[in-house]
């Protein structure tokens, strides 16, 4: 059930998912690991909330890259480190439906003005086939 849908020109693309949040996010690691990428950071919201005393519906953001992938990019234009590492949000809606969210980065290069970057393409087609399996009916 991948139906891409890009929120305006924002560059946000938001995946329905088959998983729940923690499912999406599990799959997404392993596909990130199966890629030799790192993992630099897993953040609970729906936990952090309840740490303050409220409710939040489950979102959980990761935080992952490689230097292979985004070094290339920031030869190209170093203000790219704002928006590196990538980062891929799994958040339930109001509607009990799961949606697995990122940043096109078709999107962040024209924002940096690197859209002629020879490594662009290449890594956001891996980035949305990893986004696209961690999103498909877990096993």
């Amino acid at each position: 059930m991948t139906n891409p849908k890009t929120a305006g020109n924002n560059g946000i693309t938001t995946i329905k998912s088959a998983n729940s949040v923690t499912q999406s996010i599990d799959q997404l690691e392993r596909e990130i690991h199966k890629r030799n990428m790192n993992v630099f950071a897993r953040v609970n919201h729906a936990a952090g909330a309840q740490k303050i005393g409220t409710e939040l519906r489950p979102t959980e953001l990761l935080i992952f890259g490689s230097p292979q992938g985004g070094t290339p990019l920031m030869e190209c234009s170093q203000s790219i480190g704002l928006d590196l590492p990538l980062k891929a949000l799994a958040w339930e809606d109001g509607n009990g439906v799961v949606w697995m969210s990122f940043n096109d980065l078709a999107y962040l290069a024209e924002r940096h003005g690197i859209s002629e970057c020879a490594k662009v393409e290449k890594l956001n087609n891996v980035l949305r086939e990893m986004i696209t399996a961690s999103t498909a009916k877990a096993n």
